[in-house]
């Protein structure tokens, strides 16, 4: 493994040979029952028990993270603390996890019944995470796995496995079953093999389309969720219209396609302006991200670092100079060094351009004028990708329309697409894969119904 920033050697990484799939696979089919019989409280406990931890290592998993990923310290700072948030809402979900009790009295035929509905594990979980988030994105496979009781194999993405490997051995210092959690370092090619064994009936993946959705179309009798990504876009309204407004806008979106390098799912890629706004927001756009630190992710100021290789940022590089071939206009940025490329505003862009229509994953923003909110809502809707996308506005009408009309998995109001909170239901429509996860949303992902009837009760 290379450090993204210096090319230097970080770690040499032992991959895991059939022995050590066989035995990971194995222990989690026998922990299944084991763990589905954990007491709440031990399942809370143990999920607390690694939120606390995460925090109190805070600065040496942030390191790693970095070291790794080339991620800029202050996020990989918060990506540490997001994850410790998502143990900690999977220990209070364990607690409240009790089912609903529902009456039948309420026909004749029912009189004397009374039912229980509960959600039990499906069985052991498959999380594949990608290089992005390494830790937050594992927490949010692991953390609702264990709080419903359902064993997990982990198999990290190969460029960042260190992180996984950090967070597998906080786990490991908890109460749980042998084979509740195991890490699985291994290459993309054994990943086929793992989603078909049948011990493993539920697939959480998170990464690229193509391989996901061949995932699902190799096992479709199991319980498959994909989040696929995106090419978010945000709209700004007629009625965003005051000077400080548009300033905060513009330096919103500035952050929500830079930070992290561009690289994550709901990363601003789209930026589409009312016409009446667009000759005012544009230079404060473009400032706000020329105002943006570039370059060592170790230093404290730096808000964009390198992206996870060299190939990345040459394919970036490719597509902006497609988008400028065809017509766009590059305001700012567009050049790339090694793994860096500067954070990069175009106008004009040409629609067929890749950077318009499929996920760049990299620092660069497109922006269009549009003319009044029909527009403006059928533009922002008008991709294969359905993650989430933004609208500033002040009017709640429109945020009820675009609520109602936008074929995305989620909406926000007044701010960019790239805000997530670790409990809120998070996942995406068409392209951008199924199922949702966040603590709640993931626990029932993973389990499945299961109705109990009381007969001959008084009620």
């Amino acid at each position: 493994m290379r450090d993204p920033w210096t090319g230097d050697v970080v770690a040499e990484v032992a991959l895991a040979d059939p022995e050590h799939v066989e035995q990971a696979l194995h222990l989690a089919h026998q922990a299944a029952g084991d763990l589905r019989a954990v007491p709440a409280h031990r399942r809370a406990e143990a999920l607390r028990q690694v939120s606390t931890a995460l925090l109190e290592r805070r600065d040496e998993v942030a390191a790693t993270i970095t070291r790794e990923s080339g991620k800029p310290i202050t996020w990989s700072r918060a990506e540490v603390h997001r994850a410790s948030l998502t143990f900690r809402w999977a220990a209070e979900e364990a607690l409240r996890w009790s089912g609903e009790l529902q009456r039948l009295d309420s026909e004749p035929a029912g009189d004397g019944r009374l039912a229980l509905h509960r959600r039990f594990a499906r069985g052991p979980v498959l999380g594949i995470t990608p290089f992005n988030f390494p830790v937050n994105l594992a927490a949010h496979k692991v953390a609702p796995a264990l709080a419903v009781g359902a064993p997990i194999v982990l198999k990290p993405a190969p460029k960042t496995p260190l992180s996984a490997l950090l967070l597998g051995e906080v786990v490991a210092g908890c109460d749980l079953p042998p084979g509740a959690f195991s890490v699985l370092t291994v290459e993309d090619a054994v990943a086929p093999d793992l989603v078909a064994d049948p011990r493993l009936p539920v697939v959480s993946f998170t990464g690229s389309g193509p391989v996901g959705w061949a995932i699902r179309d190799a096992v479709p009798r199991k319980h498959v969720t994909l989040e696929l990504g995106g090419n978010a876009g945000v709209l700004i309204c007629p009625d965003w219209s005051s000077g400080a407004d548009l300033r905060r806008a513009a330096r919103r979106i500035a952050t929500g396609a830079n930070a992290q390098g561009g690289q994550s799912c709901i990363s601003v890629q789209r930026v589409l302006v009312d016409r009446a706004l667009y000759d005012a927001f544009v230079p404060m756009l473009v400032e706000e991200v020329e105002r943006l630190v570039v370059g060592d992710p170790w230093a404290e100021e730096t808000t964009v670092g390198p992206l996870i290789d060299r190939a990345a940022a040459e394919r970036v590089g490719d597509w902006i100079a497609e988008a400028a071939a065809g017509g766009a206009e590059v305001l700012t940025g567009g050049r790339v060094s090694g793994t860096l490329v500067q954070p990069t505003v175009l106008v004009d862009a040409p629609a067929e351009a890749r950077l318009c229509r499929d996920e760049a994953f990299g620092p660069v923003l497109t922006v269009a004028a549009v003319d009044g909110i029909d527009e403006g809502l059928r533009a922002l809707d008008d991709s294969r990708f359905g993650l989430q996308a933004g609208v500033f506005t002040h009017d709640v009408r429109t945020a009820f329309r675009a609520h109602r009309e936008l074929e995305v998995g989620g909406v926000i109001i007044g701010d960019i697409p790239t805000f997530r909170a670790e409990q809120m239901p998070y996942g995406g429509v068409k392209e951008s894969g199924i199922g949702r996860e966040g603590v709640r949303a993931a626990m029932e992902d993973y389990t499945e119904s299961r109705l109990l009837v009381f007969s001959e009760v008084s009620l």
